[in-house]
C-alpha cells in the first residue's frame, strides 16, 4: 500500500527549494481530493434526491452565490504558496557566488567553471566495464560537476546542437538547454552528497545515455577539486 501512494509523490527533496515544491504539490492534490469528494457527494445528493426534483420552489440566487465564493476561496488557497514559492525563488537569483556554464552535446555534457580561468571538462556516461562498486548504471559519469555547499551557485544552461534538458528531480531543478540561447538560474544546496539526474527531452537516439551526476562537496574540498582538476 506504501508502494502505491509513493507512486503519485515527488521524489526525496535534498534542498529547502525543493521542499517547498514538494509541500506545495502534496497540498494542491490534498485540495484536488477534497473538491472531487465534495463535487461526486453534491451530485449523488442531487439524483437520488426525489424532494429536489419535486419541489417548484428552487432558489437559485443562493446556489450561484456560493459556486462563485467557493472557487475564489480555491484560488486564494492556490495563490498565497504559489507566490510565497516564486518570490523565494526570485530572491535565490538576486546574487551568486559562483558561475558555471552547462552546454549539452549530442551525447554528453560540457561544464565550464567561469569564475575559475581553464577549469572546464566533458561529461560522459561510464560504461558497465567502467564502474565502480556502489555505482548506479546509466547514471554515473568519468566527470562529476563539483560545486559547494552552502553557496549561491549560478548556473546558464545552453545547448551546442538539439534541444536537451538540465534535469534533477531530486533537487525539483529542470531546465531547457537550447541552441543560442543562455538560461540561467541560480540554487543553493545546502546538503553534501550525490544527485543524478538525465536529460529530459528527447535529443537523439543516445538520449537516454547523458546522465547529470552533481557532487556536493565542503569549500575546501571544491578548492582542492579545483586545484587538482587544473594540474
Amino acid at each position: 500500500m506504501n508502494n502505491f501512494f509513493q507512486g503519485y509523490n515527488l521524489l526525496f527533496q535534498h534542498s529547502l527549494f525543493a521542499s517547498y515544491m514538494d509541500w506545495f504539490h502534496s497540498f494542491n492534490c490534498s485540495l484536488l481530493l477534497g473538491v472531487l469528494v465534495f463535487v461526486t457527494l453534491l451530485f449523488s445528493y442531487l439524483i437520488f434526491s426525489t424532494f429536489y426534483f419535486k419541489s417548484k420552489k428552487i432558489e437559485y440566487q443562493f446556489g450561484e452565490l456560493l459556486c462563485s465564493i467557493f472557487p475564489t476561496i480555491i484560488l486564494l488557497m492556490q495563490m498565497v504558496p504559489s507566490l510565497s514559492l516564486l518570490y523565494y525563488y526570485g530572491l535565490m537569483n538576486l546574487d551568486s557566488n559562483l558561475t558555471v556554464k552547462v552546454t549539452g552535446h549530442q551525447w554528453y555534457w560540457s561544464y565550464e567553471y567561469s569564475d575559475i580561468p581553464g577549469l572546464e571538462f566533458d561529461s560522459y556516461m561510464k560504461s558497465l566495464d567502467q564502474l565502480n562498486l556502489g555505482e548506479p548504471r546509466l547514471l554515473e559519469v568519468d566527470n562529476r560537476c563539483v560545486i559547494p555547499c552552502d553557496t549561491n551557485i549560478r548556473f546558464c544552461i545552453t545547448s551546442a546542437d538539439v534541444i536537451h534538458a538540465w534535469a534533477l528531480n531530486s533537487l525539483s531543478v529542470k531546465l531547457d538547454a537550447m541552441s543560442g540561447i543562455l538560461s540561467t538560474f541560480s540554487y543553493s544546496f545546502p546538503m553534501v552528497g550525490v544527485f543524478y539526474g538525465q536529460c529530459s527531452e528527447i535529443c537523439g537516439a543516445n538520449h537516454s545515455f547523458m546522465p547529470i551526476a552533481l557532487e556536493v562537496t565542503l569549500l575546501d574540498n571544491f578548492k582542492s577539486w579545483c586545484f587538482g582538476t587544473m594540474e
